[in-house]
């Protein structure tokens, strides 16, 4: 009987370390499912408590992604803020000013209101939008810290839907027809983007813009 008990547990034994090695076998041939980073953030965007900025940012997601030159920032920035709609104009004295919503690691953190104030040969008006990729924790703390403001000679790139992207902040951005995706590239830990909605501006600088950061999303 102690030999029969001796074979049943080591059939028991055995039984069970083919099930385990099946088990493992399975999981790791299972395709893994990969995430696009788009649409967690528009997932996210949930926590927007206003429907119509929460349609606005996900539109604005859209419009971007659309551009096919941001895909290395979706995938590979620390977080960004998205301001679906920047309101501008002027002519000799400029301002523009737009709300955006603000993310961390694809998680809605907060809001973010601009204003812009500019001096000097500027004409026509313009809505876009805007978006600002944080290369990592130290620029997105930087941001979202107390009043930001970009330098004097800070530069966005201007996207058209199918364009590749150089980024620079800091002046000598371009953008050009095409598939291919931008290298990227951030100058102070960020990357700023805009997409226009209408309208003819001459400027398109970033020098003035003044940012403010709140967690109350109200």
């Amino acid at each position: 009987m102690n030999m029969d008990k001796k074979k049943l547990l080591m059939i028991g034994g055995g039984v069970l370390v083919l099930a385990v090695a099946i088990v493992v076998f399975i999981a790791k041939s299972k395709p893994s499912i990969i995430v696009d980073p788009v649409t967690v953030l528009k997932q996210s965007s949930v926590g927007i408590p206003k429907e119509e900025d929460r349609l606005a940012v996900q539109s604005a997601l859209i419009e971007f992604e659309k551009s096919g030159a941001l895909g290395p920032y979706f995938s590979g920035s620390y977080g960004c803020v998205v301001f679906p709609t920047i309101g501008k104009g002027g002519l000799g004295i400029g301002g523009a000013h737009g709300a955006g919503w603000v993310f961390k690691q694809g998680q809605l953190t907060g809001i973010s209101k601009m204003t812009q104030l500019t001096i000097g040969f500027q004409a026509g008006g313009q809505a876009y939008s805007q978006i600002i990729f944080f290369e990592n924790e130290t620029a997105y703390t930087r941001f979202t810290g107390g009043n930001f403001e970009f330098g004097a000679q800070a530069s966005a790139v201007a996207l058209t839907v199918g364009a590749s992207a150089q980024a620079s902040t800091a002046g000598g951005a371009t953008a050009g027809a095409g598939s291919a995706q931008a290298k990227t590239a951030y100058t102070d830990g960020m990357a700023v983007f805009t997409l226009a909605k209408g309208g003819l501006m001459y400027e398109a600088s970033l020098g003035g813009q003044k940012y403010n950061y709140s967690p109350e999303l109200k």
